[in-house]
């Protein structure tokens, strides 16, 4: 197995061949994966509800379905991670944004702004997390190598000592090196 899942009485297995080998409870066909039953990535198990993540970036669910935690929105394209809580899903976009849907009565389905900069996804039972990474040159932590990055490293120009916060290869200066790195990575996570 490439990786596994457990929802509330059921487990899913991710096989090497792409497809998903699901047992346990299947009162609500949480275990009844849709056919075709290849070319996943990633799998995730919710109360009684499954999701599977396609090579295309695209997202399956299946199983109970009482408060549309199966009802992926659209576009269902561009995903690269899912999560399951209780009685709600998550998709992580490759621009970085996280979509949620589901049940939202404790605001699990509620992204705080700005829904940008993150890499990582997941859901318990009635909250749901999303962790953020930074581009490097990203020096004010907004998730975008922009103007404003480029302002504080050069208003930190020749800083030595260690305490630089223009500094993008933590070598405990900012010089050269670190404007190339800046300039770089330009542009990125400013979606």
């Amino acid at each position: 197995l490439r990786a596994v899942a457990a929802g509330y009485y059921h487990s899913l297995g991710l096989k090497a061949d792409g497809s998903i080998v699901a047992w346990g409870t299947n009162n609500y066909g949480q275990c009844d994966v849709p056919a075709p039953n290849t070319d996943f990535v990633a799998v995730a198990g919710g109360y009684y509800h499954s999701l599977g993540l396609k090579a295309d970036g695209s997202i399956v669910a299946w199983g109970y379905n009482n408060y549309g935690q199966c009802d992926v929105p659209t576009p269902n394209t561009d995903f690269v991670a899912v999560a399951a809580g209780d009685w709600h899903s998550l998709g992580l976009k490759s621009n970085g944004s996280i979509v949620a849907w589901g049940y939202n009565g404790q605001g699990q389905c509620d992204v705080p702004a700005p829904n940008t900069g993150f890499v990582a996804v997941a859901a318990g039972e009635d909250h749901s997390l999303g962790i953020k990474g930074y581009p490097h040159g990203d020096l004010n932590g907004d998730g975008c190598v922009d103007q404003s990055d480029l302002g504080i490293l050069l208003g930190d120009w020749n800083c030595t000592g260690g305490d630089c916060p223009g500094d993008c290869d933590d070598d405990g200066d900012t010089d050269q090196a670190d404007l190339g790195i800046l300039l770089a990575n330009w542009g990125e996570g400013c979606w």
